[in-house]
């Protein structure tokens, strides 16, 4: 068990903002020959890579999100890293990359949460320690395929809430004119081409006063896809309902808040969702691993509003899930179903 009087690094952890500090070290495995190395803890935090390496030139890239607490009793713990790992071996494999066993992906983040310990945020200050693995293709190719040599690196930052305003309202707009992802493309994967792609519609978003977006399906234009970082789900009287399709991303989050809803006795729906059903939804949020959830106060559709509870509080239904959650993360709550990892340091 981690000492609750561990070092901590000279940080305003109530006030610190969901960006990147400098830590001590990240972590790097490189693939050469078909096989990943030992991996190597460096302090350096550039990368020095071939002009022609088919990560700049093909996006040939995927990276994870996650996070690390201090929790009540003191232990240093990840949350469901497993579940990461196989994300991103599906990622992977889209987009034909070596997959990262398990061991090693989930050892890469206990040694360099060991060697940044000093920046986990002490439990009571809301903040947490976030964690980006990413698999980059590096070997020199001009022609179009897959690289030769890989680099498997994760790095760590403390970070505070996602939004300003923390688990508050916000107001979202339905953008029509841009797609985050294509049919049968790359929706399910976590690769950057989605989120460059999600920008323009992002920026759009924010220069008309809604600090997130939510995409329609890119095929019909009819049914609710995602938010521009965020899976959507909904509160239904006793039914907790989101979208099911094959080119959002599947959530951690969104997968354990739906495990929690069904520990509370809700109804959990995996479905197809019109926009013109978003009406008759007493709750909605925006659901992922840096926000936790985003309540939603109101969605702009076209010409017309569709609003849910109060836009200065959220809903009853969220803040509950929410506080389950966040209560298990943090140990607060019984880890009933084993998702937290204990990380010795």
């Amino acid at each position: 068990m981690t000492s609750r009087k561990r070092t901590t690094a000279n940080l305003d952890w109530k006030n610190l903002p969901f960006g990147y500090v400098k830590t001590n070290a990240n972590i790097r495995y490189y693939w050469r020959d078909g096989v990943w190395s030992e991996g190597e803890v460096v302090s350096d935090e550039n990368i020095s890579i071939s002009v022609a390496a088919p990560c700049i030139h093909y996006g040939q890239q995927a990276f994870e999100g996650l996070k690390v607490f201090e929790t009540k009793s003191g232990e240093i713990v990840a949350f469901r890293p497993e579940e990461n790992a196989m994300r991103l071996n599906r990622s992977c494999e889209r987009i034909f990359m070596p997959a990262i066993p398990e061991k090693l992906f989930v050892d890469a983040i206990h040694r360099v949460v060991a060697a940044n310990v000093e920046f986990v945020p002490p439990y009571g200050t809301g903040a947490s320690l976030y964690v980006r693995p990413l698999i980059i293709g590096v070997g020199p190719r001009v022609g179009l395929g897959p690289a030769e040599e890989y680099i498997f690196i994760v790095l760590v930052s403390p970070v505070g809430p996602y939004y300003k305003g923390g688990f508050k309202p916000v107001e979202a707009l339905v953008v029509e004119q841009f797609d985050r992802a294509a049919p049968l493309g790359v929706g399910d994967c976590k690769v950057g081409g989605n989120y460059a792609a999600g920008l323009a519609g992002s920026e759009y978003g924010k220069k008309h006063g809604f600090p997130i977006v939510l995409f329609l399906d890119p095929r019909e234009k009819v049914y609710l896809d995602e938010f521009g970082t965020s899976n959507v789900v909904a509160i239904h009287g006793d039914a907790y309902v989101t979208p099911k399709s094959p080119s959002i991303l599947p959530s951690i989050t969104n997968r354990s808040l739906a495990v929690i809803a069904e520990d509370l006795g809700m109804r959990v729906e995996w479905r197809q969702i019109a926009i013109d059903e978003v009406q008759y939804f007493s709750e909605i949020g925006a659901v992922g691993t840096a926000a936790v959830i985003t309540p939603v106060y109101r969605i702009r559709y076209r010409d017309r509003d569709f609003t849910f509870g109060k836009p200065d509080v959220a809903g009853p239904m969220l803040t509950k899930l929410y506080e389950q959650l966040t209560g298990i993360q943090y140990g607060e709550i019984e880890d009933r179903h084993g998702w937290l990892d204990v990380i010795e340091v």
